[in-house]
């Protein structure tokens, strides 16, 4: 047997590292809905943006089935991104937040008439501060009991 070349050894490094890196890569997150008496689940596609649900249900004669809800209106694939699930700590609201880690947006989902539906993609407007940097302080004290100047 030959021995392999410095060239060849390093194209088969190469090459069976980039075979690996798609397999690890995870292509869905998973969160639970955070109310305390609701059994879902929410997956969502990382890239697209795409949100579904399944949850436990009871069936006569079974150990129980798996209820899945498919993506509704606004829950579809969304403009490639880097999206994810953020569950609030309300122990009963059933839906998550999903969030585009890339632009900021974020919208609502649940799930309603069997289907996972979201509210339209929003960016939170910057925040504003109650006081202006450029308030004076009142002259002659030590500043304390005078509120700040509001423009």
């Amino acid at each position: 047997m030959r021995p392999l070349g410095s060239a060849a050894l390093i194209s088969a490094v190469l090459a069976l590292g980039g075979l690996s890196s798609p397999a690890l890569a995870a292509s869905y997150d998973f969160v639970p809905a955070p109310q305390t008496d609701l059994n879902r689940i929410y997956r969502i596609d990382r890239i697209t943006g795409e949100v579904s649900s399944c949850q436990y249900g009871l069936q006569e004669g079974t150990v129980g089935v798996t209820l899945c809800y498919s993506a509704g209106e606004g829950a579809g694939a969304q403009a490639p991104g880097e999206y994810g699930l953020v569950a609030s700590r309300h122990e009963r609201e059933g839906g998550v937040f999903r969030v585009n880690y890339r632009t900021g947006q974020m919208s609502i989902c649940y799930v309603f008439d069997e289907r996972v539906v979201c509210t339209p993609q929003t960016t939170p407007s910057p925040a504003v501060s109650s006081a202006s940097p450029t308030a004076a302080t009142p002259s002659g004290g030590s500043g304390t009991g005078a509120s700040p100047q509001r423009p």
